[in-house]
């Protein structure tokens, strides 16, 4: 009895065979979270103060004297 009970925790794993993934609202949770940091980000990138910024930087590399 006691080769079974171990054999069965070890298929099952340790905690009796929880979750082995995440749920359909778990993924919908992660997708609006993923699609506000997305807006946010893309909000910040294309304000004028970060585009200027940018902006200096790759002219400052294109006019690297060689």
């Amino acid at each position: 009895m006691r080769v079974r009970a171990r054999a069965r925790r070890l298929v099952c794993g340790a905690a009796g065979g929880g979750d082995a993934g995440m749920t359909t609202s778990e993924y919908a949770m992660g997708t609006i979270a993923a699609c506000a940091f997305a807006a946010v980000l893309y909000k910040v990138v294309t304000s004028d103060m970060v585009a200027g910024a940018l902006e200096a930087v790759v002219g400052r590399a294109l006019n690297v004297p060689f």
